[in-house]
């Protein structure tokens, strides 16, 4: 039983609103208002996760179009589990959630994504943030703070 998280419900309320907007400002497409009722009831309950079994059907049909548009996996081809590491460094999962990923349901996944977003520990968010822009087809971006310093520890060391 997996939890999704309020800002994922947040980004596919968004998703929708671009794809089906509003034609007079005020009437909602079906899909936004399934989604805008749960993130109205996680709101008011406080409630930074609703239950991925108990979502209203619509409500899951149109968080599932959603998630179809994200990437399914944060593997950046460079495994680190295979060679024994508890938490594989290219990618921030655990041996178990490399292992077990293509079993896991749709509000595992996206937890995993949301704990390895949120540490910004593994390669993906650092050393090899542009083969991770890459891999989901974004252009790569500029070196992070940290691979500046590294070059410029490189560059000291040169010369």
């Amino acid at each position: 039983m997996a939890g999704i998280h309020i800002t994922d419900i947040e980004s596919a309320i968004n998703w929708w609103r671009e794809r089906a907007p509003s034609p007079d400002g005020i009437s909602l497409a079906a899909e936004l208002k399934k989604l805008a009722e749960i993130y109205a009831l996680m709101v008011y309950f406080r409630e930074t996760e609703c239950d991925e079994d108990t979502l209203p059907a619509a409500a899951r049909a149109a968080w599932l179009a959603w998630y179809d548009t994200t990437p399914d996996t944060p593997c950046i081809a460079i495994c680190s589990t295979s060679q024994g590491d508890d938490h594989c460094k290219g990618c921030g999962r655990t041996f178990d959630e490399v292992q077990l990923w293509p079993e896991m349901t749709p509000g595992e996944k996206r937890a995993t994504w949301r704990r390895i977003t949120i540490e910004s520990s593994a390669w993906r968010f650092n050393r090899y943030a542009e083969r991770a822009a890459e891999r989901k087809g974004q252009p790569a971006e500029a070196p992070t703070a940290a691979i500046a310093a590294t070059a410029n520890q490189v560059q000291t060391d040169r010369g």
